[in-house]
Order: structure tokens, then C-alpha cells, then sequence
């Protein structure tokens, strides 16, 4: 049994900051891949972020490149999101994903690539 835990989300105004952390029991972690997604409401999962292996560039997508950082801890098991200049759009659920597969890069924004999913954190970002 594999367990994905998010924590770290809230209410944050435009151009503040949050970190989201992702904690992964029960297996080893080093081989996973693992990516951030986010949901806004009435709108479809999208990517954010992925990482093969500490050191590997990280994808992003678009909307949050250089704005956003994703980093790994193998000792804690564990990845995270720090994101900086928040913006109103950026307001939704954010999901990590873990797959015990080294996904190619054509598959790591895919959301049915990966097995295992935490229930999400809010981000909210208003005035």
C-alpha cells in the first residue's frame, strides 16, 4: 500500500507565496516519478509539474514556469511545491501523483500514467 499526503494549502493574496509538501509511505521512493496537478473548479486536471529523480530537469507547465518550483527529498521521502507570485488563477485543488515507473517525459504530464493520488490541498489565492 502506497500513501500520498499533501498538506500546506490555503488563503494567500496575489503575489504571495505558499509551499506545498507531498509525503509517500510504504515503498521505495527513489524510483518514483512523481508530479503535482491542480483542479480548478469546473475545469479538467491539469499538470504542473514532474520529477524522475533529484537533479533531472522538471517539467512545468506554462502557465507556472518561473513562478513555481518543484524539489525532491529522498530522505524524506518526499517532493514539494513552492510557489511564488500567486496568482487568482492559480486558485484550485493540488494533487500529487506518485508511479512507481520512470515515466518518459511524453507520458510524466499525463494523469492517468500514474497509480497513486493524494486527496488534494486548496489553494486559494484572493484579496
Amino acid at each position: 500500500q502506497v500513501d500520498v499526503v499533501e498538506s500546506g494549502g490555503g488563503l494567500v493574496p496575489p503575489g504571495g507565496s505558499l509551499r506545498l509538501s507531498c509525503k509517500v509511505s510504504g515503498r521505495t521512493f527513489n524510483g518514483y516519478t512523481m508530479a503535482w496537478f491542480r483542479q480548478a473548479p469546473g475545469k479538467e486536471r491539469e499538470f504542473v509539474a514532474g520529477n524522475r529523480r533529484r537533479g533531472e530537469t522538471t517539467p512545468y507547465s506554462d502557465s507556472v514556469k518561473g513562478r513555481f518550483t518543484m524539489s525532491r527529498d529522498s530522505a524524506e521521502n518526499a517532493v514539494y511545491l513552492q510557489m511564488n507570485s500567486l496568482k487568482p488563477e492559480d486558485t484550485a485543488v493540488y494533487y500529487c501523483a506518485a508511479e512507481p515507473r520512470r515515466l518518459i517525459t511524453s507520458t510524466l504530464r499525463v494523469s492517468s500514467e500514474y497509480s497513486y493520488w493524494g486527496r488534494g490541498t486548496q489553494v486559494t489565492v484572493s484579496s
